[in-house]
């Protein structure tokens, strides 16, 4: 099959970069950090094949796509608004949303804010929550990083960690895929102390390339693409938690309405750090929940690791299916043992 093409699309004076393939109900696919629309490759290439038009953007800051210099847009509400006026502007009445790491609220605020565009929607790696945090965000965790490095907090002044991360694009990049994939423990780094660590100092030499789900080429061009942008666009998705949390108030426990399919590597470390409780209260707020799946053996890049498994759910979902098994294969804590390796 023939490669996605990549193309600008400039909606309101705002230029989106888009990678497309195929023809068909359209399946728009979110990526979050450190990612592009590159980061679904293998599923837009299934997508197509089955009848789908795949449309992967590079979100606001990252890849082609203009970085705003204002944090409010980078918030769920305005970005989810944005996605709305680029589905417009490709002329589709509806779309599936799929969203990974920080793609993942912006596709649920779409689906809160714009039920009539939604057809379905699919939650990688980040379970839905529905909750407002009791206090600000950045005070909860400044008050966290004064006994682990947590790189959420480290994100938050402006210029440092941009300043680390510029200078070594292909060591950061490495060295966090890594991390975060089933082949470490992430959360060994919270370990080290905050004070005189940079994001490089605590995570994990990483082993050379390729491995068993990233080949030196596809990573070579996250290099390319990230060293011509650097990570600051990024990051600002971080810097926009507090707003998020302002604007929260009016979505805070409300219900997702739109058929919704949940998948996870069994060893992302979001799950722990999402807390104990969040399947559930994902299930108890999500009433069209049709499959929630662990995958063994995978990390939070579930849908690079593991892409004939992610897929297979995928496409049962968007043609109409459940995603997976019924009944108890969506119970919480339930792992999928469809290509379980």
């Amino acid at each position: 099959m023939a490669s996605s093409t990549e193309r600008v699309v400039t909606v309101d004076g705002f230029r989106w970069q888009i990678a497309e393939l195929g023809d068909g109900p359209p399946v728009v696919l979110c990526h979050g950090f450190p990612g592009l629309g590159y980061s679904y490759r293998h599923q837009m290439r299934a997508l197509a094949a089955s009848g789908y038009r795949a449309i992967a953007p590079d979100m606001p800051g990252y890849g082609g796509t203009d970085v705003p210099r204002d944090i409010d847009d980078y918030t769920n509400e305005r970005v989810s608004d944005a996605l709305i006026g680029l589905l417009d502007a490709l002329g589709h009445e509806r779309a599936v949303f799929v969203g990974h790491d920080f793609g993942a609220p912006v596709a649920w605020t779409v689906a809160l804010r714009h039920r009539a565009r939604v057809s379905g929607l699919v939650l990688l790696a980040v379970p839905y929550a529905p909750d407002r945090f009791p206090l600000r965000p950045s005070e909860l965790y400044a008050s966290m990083s004064r006994k682990h490095f947590l790189h959420i907090h480290y994100f938050q002044e402006p210029g440092v960690a941009d300043r680390e991360l510029d200078a070594d694009p292909r060591g950061f990049l490495q060295r966090l895929f890594y991390a975060l994939s089933g082949a470490y423990r992430y959360l060994d780094i919270w370990q080290h102390p905050s004070e005189g660590n940079g994001y490089l100092d605590v995570l994990p030499e990483a082993p050379p390339l390729p491995w068993s789900w990233l080949t030196a080429d596809e990573f070579d061009h996250y290099v390319e693409v990230f060293t011509r942008t650097g990570f600051t666009g990024g990051l600002n998705w971080y810097r926009a938690y507090d707003a998020n949390w302002e604007r929260s108030g009016n979505l805070a426990g409300a219900d997702i309405e739109v058929p919704t399919l949940f998948v996870a590597g069994a060893h992302d470390p979001v799950l722990t750090m999402s807390g104990a409780q969040a399947l559930d209260r994902m299930r108890d707020t999500v009433p069209d929940l049709r499959g929630l799946h662990l995958v063994e053996g995978a990390g939070h890049f579930v849908q690079q690791e593991r892409p004939e498994e992610v897929n297979e759910l995928l496409l049962r979902f968007v043609a109409g299916g459940t995603g997976g098994d019924d009944g108890d294969s969506a119970r919480a804590g339930d792992r999928s043992t469809r290509g379980t390796r």
